[in-house]
This record gives structure tokens, C-alpha cells and sequence, in this order.
């Protein structure tokens, strides 16, 4: 089943979805992970509901941290703010499907820091233990 999860990463990493920043947008964050040098922009544009009609994003970095991007970003249109808000580590770790160290585990939850604090609409994210 592992070999399955690893050849969707590599699909997502290969072909990521939503590839591409959006202009304008309602919500615009980007961060990286500094252990490894992977880096995640995320654009999202919300429609007058708070309902995501568009999402688009850029980044580089490992196959991990790539896929992961792709893999919950292509989930979140049609997703209203408050269910942005309530994705949670094991749902991105769910899509992965695979077993993560801890360093993997960063780079595989960069894009769900990413999208919490741009749903937040934070400037910064205040700290790593949220996500741990």
C-alpha cells in the first residue's frame, strides 16, 4: 500500500494542481520551512459567502513538502473559511499516507501552516507547536 502513497507524492510532485498565483486575492501567505529551504505560496480567492472559489500557489523544495501543497490545495475550493480553518495535521497526513520522521513531518506540514495562518489571516505564524 506504501508503494500506492509513494507514486501519488510523485504524481502531485511531478504534476502539482492549482499551480500558480492568483491576482487579486483574498487571502495571500507564503512561509518556508528553514531545516530544509522548502518554501509554499498560497493564494486563495473567496467568493462573497467566505465559500473558496480559486486557489492557485508556488513553491519549491522536496517531493514531501510539493506534494502536500498539491495534494491540500486541490481540496479547498468549494471549502467555506471555517472548514480552512479546521483542516487539521492528520487529514494532511491522511492524503500522504505514508509513515513521516520528524523532519519529513515539517516539510509535509508546511502547506497546512500555510493555509491555517493565511485562513487566520496572520502576518506570522506564532509558533510550531500548533501544528505538532
Amino acid at each position: 500500500m506504501d508503494d500506492l502513497y509513494r507514486e501519488l507524492i510523485l504524481d502531485h510532485y511531478r504534476n502539482p494542481r492549482q499551480k500558480g498565483l492568483l491576482s487579486p486575492a483574498d487571502i495571500d501567505y507564503e512561509d518556508d520551512n528553514p531545516v530544509c529551504g522548502d518554501h509554499i505560496h498560497l493564494t486563495i480567492q473567496l467568493d462573497e459567502n467566505n465559500v473558496v472559489k480559486a486557489v492557485g500557489w508556488e513553491g519549491q523544495g522536496c517531493a514531501i513538502s510539493q506534494a502536500s501543497a498539491s495534494m491540500l490545495y486541490e481540496t479547498l475550493v468549494g471549502k467555506s473559511l471555517e472548514e480552512l480553518r479546521s483542516v487539521s495535521k492528520e487529514d494532511v497526513l491522511e492524503m500522504l499516507g505514508i509513515t513521516l520522521g520528524p523532519v519529513r513531518l515539517k516539510c509535509a506540514l508546511l502547506s497546512l501552516k500555510v493555509l491555517k495562518a493565511g485562513a487566520y489571516g496572520l502576518t506570522a505564524w506564532p509558533g510550531e507547536d500548533e501544528e505538532e
